[in-house]
């Protein structure tokens, strides 16, 4: 079974709902072949870094409720063992992240970079919006920094991933996480693994009645 994974890096409750569905996949005895595709929560460019805990106190309605959102999903994350400090995150504008995961991806490493970026921008506190952390991302991961900064300073991949981002927002995208399973049945939100296993069952039974 296919499953596109629809997510930002940038998006907290993405990191948590891919680490979710790995654990429902580790109970899955279905062959799955798992896909990101990428999704932007705010395309605006950002011109200059700033706390992430600044700009969501700006959308949604103060620092102190930033910060209640804030320690919300710390807690979420810590009971799944992810480490979120949102004092050191710095807001990012993620088109070129989702360039470089694409790039990754054609060279057996996307899923890999889709993890180093969430943890890069939620736990180390890295511009994921510079380049240069970029291709130091990638060769985290094990790839040619250098060959990606080449990349990312080109045009290459631009034109595919503004296709792929103007699909997902045909297709009625509107938040993220989404799961597409077998390319028809839509997943949204962080679920639960058990939420998940249970989706995964009975789309396997609609296919396998050929419905």
């Amino acid at each position: 079974m296919e499953i596109d994974i629809y997510a930002d890096v940038v998006c907290p409750w993405c990191w948590i709902g891919r680490r979710r569905l790995e654990t429902a996949l580790a109970s899955y005895d279905g062959k799955v072949t798992v896909r990101h595709r990428p999704y932007q929560l705010d395309a605006t460019p950002v011109t200059e870094p700033r706390p992430l805990l600044a700009v969501l106190g700006d959308k949604f309605g103060g620092p102190d409720r930033a910060r209640q959102m804030a320690a919300q999903v710390t807690e979420v994350g810590a009971s799944i063992g992810l480490d979120f400090h949102f004092d050191r995150a710095i807001a990012a504008n993620t088109f070129d992240a989702h360039r470089l995961i694409d790039w990754a991806d054609g060279r057996g490493r996307g899923g890999e970079t889709v993890e180093a970026l969430h943890r890069a921008h939620f736990t180390d506190g890295v511009d994921i919006g510079s380049r240069e952390a970029l291709a130091a991302v990638a060769a985290e991961v094990g790839l040619d920094g250098a060959e990606a900064r080449r990349f990312l300073d080109s045009d290459e991949g631009v034109a595919e991933l503004t296709a792929e981002l103007t699909e997902a927002r045909q297709l009625g995208v509107t938040s993220v996480p989404t799961f597409v399973l077998a390319g028809k049945y839509a997943v949204t939100g962080a679920q639960e693994p058990a939420t998940l296993l249970a989706a995964l069952a009975e789309v396997e039974q609609r296919e396998a009645a050929g419905n």
